[in-house]
C-alpha cells in the first residue's frame, strides 16, 4: 500500500482525474483518493515515481506520505 499526499485538488472532479491517472499506472490494482484529506491510497506493485509523475501530469503535486 502506497500513500501519497496530493496538493491542488479543489473538487470531486479533481479527485476523479487523479484517481484515473493513478489507476492507469502499470502495477496499480486499485487507487482511492480522499479529497478532504488530500491523500491517495494505492494498492499494487506500482513504482512510486511513476505514481507521482502521473499525478503531476494532471497538474497536481504529489509526494510520498
Amino acid at each position: 500500500m502506497i500513500k501519497l499526499h496530493i496538493e491542488g485538488m479543489t473538487c470531486g472532479h479533481c479527485a476523479k482525474h487523479v484517481t484515473e491517472a493513478l489507476q492507469a499506472v502499470k502495477g496499480v490494482e486499485s487507487a482511492e483518493v480522499d479529497l478532504q484529506a488530500k491523500e491517495a491510497t494505492v494498492a499494487g506493485q506500482a513504482d512510486l515515481q511513476a505514481l507521482i509523475s502521473a499525478v503531476e501530469a494532471e497538474g497536481y503535486s504529489a509526494r510520498a506520505n
